[in-house]
């Protein structure tokens, strides 16, 4: 199983478990942090971390450029921000209350998910050449 070969469009996603980790990540970022407190810079310098250190995880494939891996990895975080923003200042108008907890879950479960496959990829056994 290979997954840190997704491409989209021009530039590069990496793992594609890692990207919905980053996703769910700043959505919630966007939905319920204030950016200038102590909990958004803890924050922030995690979303920072998940969107740069898994360029560093071990993989079978060629690694892409680091600037078009951070590019589109960006990309995804940035949207995921300006949405979790969007569901913040929806919720309670336009959405039902209970959509403000759905980032955190997803988020969760995604975490879970990605942790079983690096684990995976980092300890399954490999043949000696």
């Amino acid at each position: 199983m290979k997954n840190t070969d997704s491409r989209f469009s021009g530039f590069e996603l990496g793992g594609i478990d890692t990207t919905f980790v980053l996703f769910f990540l700043a959505l919630e970022y966007g939905r319920a942090v204030n950016v200038f407190s102590f909990d958004g810079l803890i924050m922030g310098v995690t979303v920072l971390m998940v969107l740069v250190l898994p360029y560093f995880l071990p993989s079978l494939t060629e690694r892409p450029l680091f600037a078009n891996w951070l590019i589109g990895r960006g990309f995804v975080a940035v949207a995921a921000v300006v949405l979790g923003f969007g569901i913040s200042q929806w919720t309670g108008t336009m959405l039902p209350e209970g959509v403000r907890f759905v980032p955190m879950t997803l988020l969760i479960l995604a975490s879970m998910i990605s942790c079983y496959i690096q684990f995976y990829s980092v300890m399954k056994l490999r043949l000696a050449k």
